[in-house]
């Protein structure tokens, strides 16, 4: 079994547009993903892979869930596409490229592209991915080569407002 672990950024500043990839997390954000990464903790859920836009909100986001779970916040690979957009045909192509030995990744980023994955990677969705969402996809296969869009199982969907 592969297993893809989507997440938005936290919450960030409702300001600075003008330089948005800069924008930073509000101490709300620092704390959602606190939470739901503790959860994942408790859980038992580790990344053998993490992978982030490298856009302020989305890397440190990704350096709060590394820290909670025990990954090296310097493996942590930064990729450019994430940030500017990308199709779930773009988005599978990266997911067939992961290392075989790798059988939990995460993949912080943006919406709208976000919730487009995680809605054309599940079988069935239906859900919101407000900021921090975290949604688990399980895919029955031994090879990333084999992933393919709506054939991935909700494993979990955790949101922040779920832990207040």
């Amino acid at each position: 079994m592969k297993r893809v672990v989507i997440v938005r950024h936290a919450k960030s500043v409702p300001y600075g547009y003008d330089d948005d990839f800069n924008r930073d997390l509000k101490e709300r954000g620092k704390n959602d993903a606190k939470l739901v990464s503790g959860d994942l903790k408790r859980k038992g859920i580790v990344p053998d892979v993490m992978i982030s836009s490298p856009a302020k909100r989305a890397i440190k986001t990704a350096r709060i869930f590394a820290d909670n779970l025990g990954f090296n916040r310097k493996d942590i690979l930064k990729v450019k596409n994430i940030y500017d957009g990308q199709t779930t045909s773009e988005f599978l192509e990266m997911i067939k490229k992961l290392p075989e030995n790798a059988e939990t990744v995460f993949f912080f980023g943006h919406n709208p592209g976000f919730h487009y994955f995680a809605s054309n990677l599940l079988q069935s969705f239906g859900g919101d991915m407000p900021t921090c969402s975290t949604v688990g996809i399980d895919f029955d296969i031994d090879s990333w080569k084999k992933t393919e869009a709506r054939m991935g199982k909700k494993a979990f969907h955790l949101v922040p407002r779920a832990f207040k």
